[in-house]
């Protein structure tokens, strides 16, 4: 028997997430262009901000880091944190780069609309309209189950 999912709110936000992007992009085409655009979303913003960082404390690759002095006349040594940071952050560019070379492939996939169909009849079963009168019945039912862990 399978386990039930767990029901904190991270989790139940991550499973209302799912569902809605299910819903909303149904299709092989809408989930390759879904996809590619969050790719493409998280490597500008986490691009922009190792690059910014990179200036402001003077991090070129393995290079030590030199002091900074502040607007108030301060001098301040880089964080070793700070430091972990910027190589993760390095890191993670890295990855998406490689994700996205992976992405590539995946857009030269085309299925003939049958299948396409069939993406969308699944997608209904998948994530069912959570405004559908069927299924907010039942979500009202459900929640005044004593039983339920996520009970208030």
């Amino acid at each position: 028997m399978p386990e039930e999912p767990c029901q904190c709110p991270d989790c139940q936000r991550f499973y209302r997430e799912h569902d809605r992007l299910i819903r909303e992009c149904p299709t092989l085409r809408q989930q390759q262009e879904l996809n590619w655009a969050a790719l493409q979303s998280f490597r500008t913003l986490s691009g922009r901000v190792l690059e910014d960082l990179q200036k402001q404390h003077g991090h070129k690759g393995n290079e030590v880091t030199p002091p900074q002095v502040s607007p108030t006349g301060v001098v301040e040594e880089p964080s070793d944190a700070l430091q972990q940071a910027i190589a993760d952050l390095e890191n993670i560019n890295a990855h998406l780069f490689s994700i996205e070379v992976l992405m590539e492939r995946i857009f030269d996939v085309r299925v003939p609309e049958a299948i396409e169909k069939k993406f969308i009849e699944l997608a209904g079963e998948l994530a069912p309209d959570p405004l559908n009168a069927d299924r907010l019945r039942l979500n009202r039912l459900l929640h005044q189950t004593p039983d339920l862990p996520d009970r208030s």
